[in-house]
């Protein structure tokens, strides 16, 4: 049963795609496929984490809270990918 596309919160700046995919979680190698609302909320969380260990002076305290609203986004909309890919 493919899970329909949940709308992006307000707060949410970041690329919103058209069309999922499937993200490999680069230290355990499982698999999950995305929607393309679900893969918008993961580019973000991703590229905020990277920043934050690359450039971590560069981060606000509003884009820390936007990366943290963003995990929570994933735990709630959907717990398995966040298990699979975030956790």
């Amino acid at each position: 049963m493919k899970k329909q596309n949940t709308k992006l919160p307000a707060w949410f700046e970041g690329m919103q795609y058209d069309e999922g995919d499937t993200v490999k979680n680069p230290f355990s190698g499982e698999e999950y496929e995305l929607n393309a609302t679900e893969l918008s909320m993961y580019d973000f969380v991703v590229g905020s984490q990277y920043v934050m260990e690359m450039m971590p002076r560069t981060m606000t305290p509003k884009a820390i809270k936007d990366f943290q609203k963003g995990l929570d986004w994933f735990r709630k909309n959907n717990s398995k990918a966040y298990m699979v890919l975030l956790d």
